[in-house]
C-alpha cells in the first residue's frame, strides 16, 4: 500500500466547542439528550461530523426544505404547468451518467404521472456530441418537433444550445447543478442552487434532486388549481421516485448534506422494502446485493457503475430504459447487458492503469520507491493515445487516490459513436486535433475555479470546460497540451504546497476489543447514509497479523488480533483489503491498520469483518 498518515479527528475538542456553543441556545438540551442516547462511538463518530443538533439527524421528508426556496422555481412551474394544459411534446435532454440518467428517469415518470400526453427524452453521444446541451443536440432533439425542452443534470452553461432551441421556436427549461460561468443562458426558466441569487440551503442537490424539487413544486400547483380532480387522476405520490433520487445523489458522488441524507434514507428504505423499481432491482439481482439490507454504498460502488457503462462505453439510453421498464424480465435483459459492459470496462480501465503506473515510473517522490529522480507535478496530466475517453475520468480518480494529487488523465476526442456487435466493441474514429481530459481533485483545490485560472491566464488555451470542485471535464487542442500541463503543475502548486499532497486517512480513534463487534457494526450501519463529505466511519489500531493469504487474486485476507493494553487474550477477527497483494512485505505484529466496520455475509452466515483501508 502507498505510504500514508493516519490521523484522528479531534472529535472531542470539536464536541465540546460546539456543544458549549449550542449550549446558549434554546435547542441545546434537546442535542445534549440526543447525543447521550446513542452508543458512544456513534456519539463521538457525529460530533467529529459536525453532528449536535437533534433536527440534522431527522432523516423524515417532512425536514426537507420547502422548494420555494429555489430561485426560479415559480417561472419553472408556469412552463410546465401551461405544457401541461396545452398538451405540448415534452422532450428531456439528459446526461450520460447515473444523474443524468436517474434524473431523466424522474421527469418522465412523474410527468406522465402528472398528466402530460407526450414525453420523449434524447441523451448525448458522449463520443459524438460531448456533454450538455449543445447545438448539435438540440439539432436532433428538434426531429421530435418539441414544444418544450427540458434539460436534467446539464444546461448551465449552453448558452449556444438554449439560443438554437430559441430561434427553433422551443421553449426551455434547465435544472441542474453544476457552476455556472460569468454569463447564464438566455432560457425560458432556470433552476440550479448554484446560481447566483439562490437562496436554498443545499448547495450539494445532485441533478437528480433538483428535478424531484421541481416535481414537488409543479405537484404543489396542480394540486392547487384542481389539476388532478378536472382531469380524474390521483394525486401522484413523489416518494416513488426517491429509490432513483437516491441512486443519482450517491452515483454522482454529491456531498451528503442534510438534505442529501433526507433524500438518500428515503429512497434506501423503498429500495429495502421493495418500493422501488423493477430496473434497480434488476441491478442489484446481478450484482448479487441483497435488496433488503443495501447501503448507500451499494448504489456507489455496484448498482451506479453498471449503470454508468452504458454511458461509458455505449449508449445511456440502455441505462434509462432500465429504470423507465415496468417489465421485470425486460429489466433482468437490461441489466445483464449493462453487467457486461461494466465487466468491459474493469478491463479496459486494468489495462489503463498498467500504462499509467508505468509511465509514473520516471517520478520519484515520497509516494514511490522508485524513479529517475524527478519530482512528480503537484497537478498531474496524462495522456496515452490507445485511452478510451469514456473511462479516462475512473483513471484520474484512481490515481488522484493513490498520489493524492489533482489528475487529468486524456484520451483522444472520439468523432462517431461506440457499436456493439456480439460484444465485440468497436472503437470510433480518433481525433487528430482535438483531446479530452477528465480531472479529479483533493481537499484545497477547487478544480473547476483552477481551471477559470488557467482560461483567462491563457487566452484560447482551453476549447472547453465545466465541472464542480472535486471534478471537471475538458476539451484541449492536442498541440496544447504541454502548455497546459505546465499550466496546470504552476497553478495547484500555488495552492498547495508538498505537505498537503501526502494522503492522510481520517480516523474516528481506536475501538477496544469488545466494540470489534456486530452490534456496533449494525449501529454504525444504520447511522447513515454514509457518503461524501459525511465519510463512513474509519477505526484505526495496532494489530497482530495470525494469518494472511491472497483471494481473488487481488485481495488480501487476512486474521487479526488487536494489541492493546490487557488484550494479550482478544479474539481475532476476519479482516479483507482490497486490491493489495503485499502479504510478504507485511510483518507478522505491530501493524497500524485503518478499517470500517462492516457485515458480511457469506451463504447465509453473518460475521463481523474489517474492511482495511490502510496498512502502516
Amino acid at each position: 500500500m502507498t505510504t500514508k498518515l493516519i490521523v484522528r479527528r479531534g472529535y472531542e475538542n470539536k464536541a465540546a466547542a460546539q456543544g458549549s456553543a449550542s449550549a446558549a441556545g434554546a435547542g441545546s438540551a434537546g442535542a445534549a439528550t440526543l447525543l447521550a442516547g446513542l452508543h458512544p462511538v456513534l456519539q463521538r463518530v457525529y460530533a467529529a461530523r459536525n453532528v449536535v443538533a437533534a433536527h440534522e439527524l431527522e432523516r423524515s421528508l417532512e425536514h426537507l426544505p420547502a422548494a420555494s426556496k429555489l430561485r426560479g422555481i415559480d417561472t419553472a412551474v408556469e412552463v410546465l404547468y401551461n405544457a401541461l394544459r396545452h398538451d405540448q411534446r415534452i422532450v428531456i435532454v439528459a446526461d450520460y451518467d447515473a444523474d443524468g440518467a436517474t434524473s431523466c428517469a424522474v421527469a418522465v415518470r412523474v410527468l406522465l404521472m402528472m398528466g402530460a400526453k407526450d414525453v420523449r427524452f434524447v441523451v448525448p453521444d458522449r463520443f459524438k456530441f460531448g456533454y450538455g446541451l449543445t447545438p448539435e443536440i438540440v439539432e436532433i432533439a428538434s426531429g421530435h418537433q418539441p414544444d418544450l425542452l427540458i434539460t436534467v443534470d446539464n444546461g448551465i452553461s449552453s448558452i449556444e444550445g438554449v439560443a438554437a432551441a430559441k430561434q427553433r421556436g422551443m421553449q426551455v427549461l434547465i435544472t441542474d447543478h453544476h457552476l455556472p460561468g460569468a454569463v447564464l443562458p438566455a432560457a425560458d426558466a432556470i433552476v440550479n442552487p448554484n446560481q447566483p441569487g439562490d437562496e436554498f440551503p443545499s448547495k450539494a442537490l445532485a441533478g437528480v434532486g433538483v428535478i424531484f424539487y421541481v416535481m414537488l413544486a409543479l405537484r404543489a400547483k396542480l394540486r392547487e388549481s384542481g389539476w388532478f380532480e378536472s382531469k380524474g387522476l390521483s394525486v401522484p405520490n413523489l416518494a416513488s421516485v426517491l429509490d432513483l433520487v437516491a441512486l443519482g445523489t450517491v452515483a454522482d458522488v454529491v456531498p451528503l448534506d442534510h438534505v442529501n441524507r433526507i433524500l438518500v434514507s428515503q429512497g434506501l428504505a423503498r429500495i429495502r422494502s421493495g418500493a422501488c423499481c423493477v430496473g434497480i432491482r434488476a441491478l442489484l439481482e446481478v450484482a448479487g446485493r441483497p435488496q433488503q439490507r443495501i447501503a448507500a454504498s451499494d448504489l456507489g460502488f455496484t448498482v451506479g457503475p453498471r449503470l454508468n457503462a452504458a454511458g461509458r462505453l455505449d449508449d445511456m439510453a440502455l441505462g434509462i430504459a432500465c429504470l423507465l421498464t415496468d417489465d421485470l424480465s425486460q429489466a433482468r435483459n437490461i441489466a445483464s447487458q449493462l453487467d457486461q459492459l461494466n465487466r468491459e470496462r474493469r478491463s479496459i480501465e486494468g489495462d489503463m492503469q498498467t500504462q499509467a503506473l508505468a509511465a509514473l515510473e520516471k517520478f520519484s517522490g515520497s509516494n514511490l520507491e522508485s524513479g529517475t529522480g524527478v519530482p512528480m507535478p503537484h497537478g498531474l496530466c496524462l495522456f496515452d493515445e490507445t485511452w478510451h475517453q469514456g473511462v479516462i475520468g475512473i483513471l484520474a480518480s484512481r490515481i488522484k487516490d493513490r498520489w493524492h494529487r489533482p489528475v487529468i488523465a486524456f484520451a483522444p476526442a472520439m468523432e462517431g459513436s461506440v457499436s456493439w456487435e456480439a460484444g465485440c466493441r468497436e472503437r470510433p474514429a480518433a481525433s487528430e486535433t482535438e483531446m479530452k481530459g477528465s480531472a479529479r481533485s483533493i481537499n484545497g483545490v477547487h478544480i473547476r475555479d483552477v481551471l477559470d485560472t488557467i482560461a483567462a491566464r491563457h487566452p484560447g488555451l482551453l476549447v472547453k470546460f465545466g465541472g464542480h470542485a472535486m471534478a471537471a471535464g475538458l476539451t484541449l487542442k492536442r498541440e496544447h497540451f504541454s502548455v497546459f500541463s505546465t499550466a496546470f503543475d504552476e497553478e495547484v502548486r500555488r495552492l498547495l504546497g508538498d505537505e498537503a499532497l501526502r494522503g492522510i486517512v481520517l480516523s474516528d480513534g481506536e475501538l477496544a476489543p469488545a466494540d470489534i463487534s456486530m452490534e456496533l457494526a449494525e449501529t454504525l450501519r444504520s447511522g447513515g447514509p454514509w457518503g461524501q463529505a459525511f465519510a463512513e466511519p474509519v477505526f484505526d489500531g495496532q494489530f497482530q497479523i495470525v494469518n494472511q493469504r491472497v483471494v481473488g487474486e487481488k485481495h488480501l485476507k487476512m486474521l487479526l488480533r488487536p494489541l492493546q493494553d490487557g488484550a494479550g487474550s482478544a479474539p481475532v477477527f476476519d479482516a479483507i483489503a482490497f486490491n493489495v497483494q503485499e502479504c510478504s512485505a507485511l510483518q507478522a505484529a505491530g501493524v497500524h491498520i485503518a478499517y470500517k466496520l462492516d457485515v458480511n455475509e457469506y451463504k447465509g452466515q453473518r460475521s463481523v469483518q474489517l474492511i482495511v483501508e490502510h496498512i502502516a
